[in-house]
Parts: C-alpha cells; structure tokens; sequence
C-alpha cells in the first residue's frame, strides 16, 4: 500500500501546480485547466486520508467535487466561448473592463 504521506505530497504538488499555472498564464481556457487540476488534488487529499482512516466518508465527499467539477466544466466553458465569441479573445489581459 502506498504510505499515505507520499498522497499527500503528490496532492499539494498537484495544487501548487494548479495555482501557479492559474496565476501565472494569460488566458482564460489554461486558467480553467489549472483550476480542474486543484479540484482534482483536492480529490486526491480525500481519497488518501479516507483511505488512511479507513472512512469512506472522504470517498462521498469526491463524488460531491467531481460533480461539481463536472457542472463548473460546463459553465465555464460555456462562458469562456461566450466571451470568445463576443471579444474575439480569450486573453485575461484584453478582457480587464467588463462593458458590454
């Protein structure tokens, strides 16, 4: 079995990824990826410690994100083509004012 603290490592790399490729690149389609990517470390935090404790309460508290995962991916991305189609970019540098 794998120790449970290599899960927890590999789960906040995996969020600190998330979180520096959120802050640090410039549109909004990789934003959005980055932001999947820390669902899905929280995910793994979940299932670790779950899995640790011998509680399968970590494990219902997963199905409740990727369903929310699930109905975020929708929205945004239908937002993010909104905005495409409305401004011709998806750059979080040209999108700074939110007229119409």
């Amino acid at each position: 079995m794998i120790p449970t603290s290599w899960v927890l490592v590999l789960s906040a790399v995996l969020f600190a990824l998330g979180v520096v490729g959120f802050l640090v690149k410039k549109d909004l389609l990789s934003q959005f990826m980055a932001l999947e990517v820390m669902l899905n470390a929280a995910s793994l935090a979940f299932v670790g410690m779950a899995a640790a404790v011998r509680d399968p309460s970590g494990q219902v508290v997963v199905v409740f994100i990727l369903t929310v995962a699930a109905a975020e991916a929708a929205l945004g991305l239908s937002i993010i083509l909104l905005v495409f189609r409305r401004r011709k970019t998806i750059r979080t540098d040209d999108l700074k004012t939110l007229k119409g």
